[in-house]
């Protein structure tokens, strides 16, 4: 018996067969039919509400292929605004606003300008570092793959000549992968939830930069994992400290006995990519500066 044949799939292939249903000519009332179409083919049978369980493994089994496929090993997360432009995108926004709230609010935008900067220059850190453990590339920069801070995340990666990771979300509002997505590794979701866990499967440390609701989402969530034992802490540094003590009162949080005192170690609050992957590096005691 050869190598081959211990080798060869004994079964026809699933795709062979899909080619073949789609070649047949028959024209019958019964072939034409929605119920005769192949079941994994049929895609208005796999969007039944019915089949929502079946959509959840498709959602997480995508990703961690292809994502394991090319040779993924871990990721630094950055989650951040899809608003803050960046520093070549203010000129003009404070002139535009009608209205002294609007104003007021391009002038806080503007003045968060600095964090796409500072968000590109650590997605670049990490990617020149170049980590490789059994085999697998670390540290590989992972973003919402939409505008803004998830932009600069993967600009970063780009400039230094590095893959990284894109996982965008379908909205109700058009919206694209930002161009500096690895395009092999620009995920869709339809699931926040398998989006979500994504992010976190492969996350060795999170950057978290100013945001709104859908940045709180992901933070708090990260935060409930660690604090609950459901995962191992990791590196979570929170961009801005000025921002995150005016949004939230994490020490309030403690003194009315809702948090533990101790759960305020959790994260770490920085300014500058430097001082972010410094802690990155003394973590995990990385050779790379």
């Amino acid at each position: 018996m050869t190598k081959k044949d211990l080798t060869e799939p004994r079964f026809r292939r699933a795709a062979e067969d899909a080619k073949t249903a789609e070649r047949a000519v028959h024209d019958t009332p019964q072939t034409q039919d929605p119920a005769y179409r192949l079941a994994f083919g049929d895609t208005e049978f796999l969007l039944r509400q019915e089949l929502r369980p079946v959509r959840f493994q498709l959602e997480l089994l995508k990703p961690e292929m292809l994502l394991e496929e090319a040779g993924i090993g871990s990721t630094l997360v950055i989650y951040g605004s899809a608003r803050i432009p960046a520093p070549d995108k203010t000129e003009g926004m404070v002139e535009a606003a009608r209205s002294p709230e609007e104003k007021k609010v391009a002038e806080r935008l503007v003045a968060k300008a600095k964090y796409y900067d500072e968000a590109r220059k650590l997605a670049q850190l990490a990617s020149e570092c170049g980590v490789v453990e059994d085999g697998k590339r670390q540290f590989v920069v992972c973003s919402g793959g939409g505008p803004s801070i998830m932009e600069a995340a993967n600009r970063g990666a780009a400039d230094v000549g590095m893959d990284s990771v894109g996982l965008n979300i379908v909205l109700p509002h058009e919206q694209a992968p930002n161009r500096y997505v690895t395009p092999h590794l620009s995920f869709q979701f339809h699931y926040f939830a398998l989006r979500k866990m994504h992010f976190l499967l492969r996350a060795r440390a999170v950057a978290v930069f100013p945001g709104g609701f859908g940045t709180f989402d992901e933070f708090f969530e990260l935060l409930t994992l660690i604090q609950t034992g459901k995962m191992a802490p990791i590196p979570i540094m929170l961009f801005g400290k000025d921002f995150w003590n005016r949004v939230v009162n994490f020490e309030a949080l403690a003194e009315e006995g809702v948090i533990s005192p101790g759960n305020l170690d959790l994260f770490s609050f920085v300014e500058t990519a430097d001082e972010a992957w410094t802690k990155i590096r003394t973590f995990y005691d990385l050779p790379c500066g």
